[in-house]
């Protein structure tokens, strides 16, 4: 082989192998969540844009949180994150709003407003939810290809634990897969996961 077929082989081979996590990342949220009740839905915080509106994916969590609140397969939804620099109320505040819009009673409403991680929503999550909720069955909404990401971080803090991916297709999703694979590899090496 010659020294540029190396070479390329080297730089194909690590990449290959990043789009194929992304991909099976992806594939990890796609499926609908198992029809079964929880005992609290958990939206993953995302952010909020500058205008005070949700971004997108917050709306789209938020939108599968409600239907399974409506479905009676969460009987809470907590709703999670802090205030981003360039926003004026806190992800959990905003996505509690659309909850609200969508018919969720405040009574069935939790707020966890001050993390800023996936690491933080699962800890933090479950200091708002008092020491007894270790043993709470929760399904963790987000994005599909973060939802491997949301099940390893919560399973830390709660016994059973499963996660639910919003649809999103074209090139968010792709993005999404990307930017995901880049987070397991960073979160893996340091020990995180």
């Amino acid at each position: 082989m010659g020294l540029t077929a190396a070479v390329l082989t080297a730089g194909l081979l690590p990449a290959s192998g990043f789009l194929a996590l992304a991909a099976w990342l992806d594939r990890q949220g796609r499926d609908e969540p198992p029809d079964r009740s929880w005992d609290v839905a958990v939206v993953a915080g995302c952010r909020v844009m500058p205008d005070g509106t949700p971004s997108l994916a917050l709306a789209r969590r938020v939108g599968l949180a409600v239907h399974l609140f409506h479905t009676r397969r969460a009987r809470l939804i907590v709703l999670t994150g802090g205030q981003g620099a360039d926003a004026p109320i806190t992800e959990a505040h905003c996505a509690a709003e659309l909850c609200r819009h969508q018919g969720v009673p405040d009574a069935a409403l939790i707020l966890e407003d001050r993390s800023t991680t996936t690491l933080e929503n699962a800890a933090f999550t479950h200091r708002v939810l008092g020491s007894g909720s270790t043993d709470l069955h929760v399904i963790v909404v987000t994005d599909a290809a973060h939802t491997f990401r949301c099940r390893r971080m919560f399973g830390r803090h709660f016994r059973v634990v499963h996660s639910a991916g919003a649809a999103v297709e074209g090139w968010p999703r792709v993005r999404a897969a990307l930017r995901e694979a880049a987070a397991v590899l960073r979160h893996g090496l340091s020990g995180r996961l």
